[in-house]
């Protein structure tokens, strides 16, 4: 599975593109306090800590952290979190 980072305009949000629908449907948001199983991958990637929102559509997922979190340490939890989820291996 290729999971590939982009910077946006947003320093604080990172655009992961997917080489495959990132949904089965139309756009999905995911923010603190929203139902865990409505979005499983969401979840997983707020559970890493320093995550504000998960929004994902088409082919990529948006992930935007706090002003204190580092992409150089939440940016690979949150790829290999995409991975894992599609790869099966979700905790």
């Amino acid at each position: 599975m290729q999971v590939s980072p982009d910077p946006t305009p947003n320093p604080n949000a990172i655009k992961f593109t997917l080489d495959r629908p990132s949904t089965d449907g139309g756009a999905q948001t995911f923010k603190q306090g929203s139902d865990p199983a409505s979005y499983p991958l969401g979840a997983s990637i707020f559970a890493l800590g320093d995550v504000t929102n998960v929004f994902a559509t088409a082919d990529f997922i948006s992930v935007t952290k706090s002003d204190a979190a580092d992409w150089n340490e939440l940016g690979p939890k949150v790829q290999a979190a995409i991975i894992a989820h599609f790869e099966g291996n979700a905790a």
